[in-house]
Parts: C-alpha cells; structure tokens; sequence
C-alpha cells in the first residue's frame, strides 16, 4: 500500500485560492478543496476548524496579492499608485476582484475605516495642504468613484475595443488630474466669495 501524502496548510489555502480565483469564494468548501487536491476532506480539517478559517486565510492571500501590486507602482502619488494597482489585480484577478470590491463582504473595512486612513494621508500631500477634511473627502469620493467604475469596467472585460491597455492608466491619470483641478478651483471660487 502506497504512502499516504500528506497536505499542509500551504497546499490546501494553495488550492482553495486556485478555486477562488477561478470561481469565487464561495465556491471554497471541504469537498472542492479535496477534489483539488485529489484527497478526503480530513487533510482539510486536521489544518484548518472549520471552512470559514480556510476561506479567511485565502482572504489574507489575496490582500498580500494587492499588497504587492500596490508596492510595485512608482507614481508620484498614493492616488495614482491606488488606481493603478486596482487596474492591474482587476486585469489579473478579475474573478476576485467582483467578489471583494464590487459585492458586499465580511472582508473589507468598513468604507468609514479607509476613508479616514486616505484623508489622513491625503493631508500630507503637498498639494492639498491647507484643504480641509471635506474638501479632501469630496476629492477622495469622486476619484474613487471614477477609479471604481473603470476597474469594474476592466475586471467584467466591458472595455471599449478600441482602447490600448496603457490608455486606461493615462485615463485614470488624467481624470484623476481633472477631479483635483475641478475642486481646486471650486474651493479657490469660495474662498474669493
């Protein structure tokens, strides 16, 4: 009789990420996992107590894959290097991206939480100095909402035929530029009232 092979954490959140990257995560469970691995469901809970700890681990998997696309942009500001990344995880990982960013989960911060940590860091750009936190919060909302829309767009492949890869960076760039210069001159139009 053959040895039994044994599965270690590793393997198994290996293969319930390949599952989540192909069909979501709610496709993770004990018996998609084993068939992956060719083996019973025991491996899976001999590592893991119950199903939701092994989807949580894929879940920390997948925010070190962001990580490191977010680490490998080198724009000149944490707008760009944010859109950026979205654009490239939502080109590779498509199937992920929906599942965490468009549905609502268990797994994000609340939208409060990021909102805050971005004006705070909104505060130290050299640009937006002396705005206050709404007029920062009004930029913050009005890019995400373009930069969400345009990664969606990428992530569901509903992009215009026309348009070369690159162009959805120097789009995101460039409305990116007309939103701070929008409010720029709203604030400034205020202030000369």
């Amino acid at each position: 009789m053959p040895p039994k092979t044994k599965f270690d954490k590793e393997a198994i959140v290996n293969a319930a990420f390949e599952i989540a990257e192909e069909e979501g995560l709610k496709a993770i469970t004990a018996r998609s996992v084993a068939k992956r691995l060719k083996s019973s469901v025991a491996p899976i809970y001999v590592n893991f107590e119950t199903i939701d700890d092994l989807i949580e681990a894929v879940v920390h998997r997948v925010f070190a894959l962001a990580d490191e696309f977010l680490k490998k942009q080198q724009g000149s500001s944490i707008f760009e290097n944010i859109g950026k990344a979205s654009l490239a995880f939502a080109r590779e990982y498509p199937v992920l991206y929906r599942e965490l960013a468009i549905q609502p989960n268990p797994y994000l911060a609340s939208y409060e939480t990021l909102e805050q940590s971005m004006i705070e860091a909104m505060a130290e750009d050299e640009l937006l100095k002396g705005w206050s936190d709404e007029e920062r919060r009004q930029l913050l909302l009005k890019m995400r909402v373009f930069q969400m829309g345009l990664t969606t767009m990428v992530a569901n492949g509903q992009v215009p035929s026309w348009m070369e890869e690159e162009a959805f960076e120097e789009l995101l760039m460039e409305v990116g530029e007309d939103l701070y210069l929008a409010q720029k001159a709203k604030r400034e139009g205020k202030e000369n009232e």
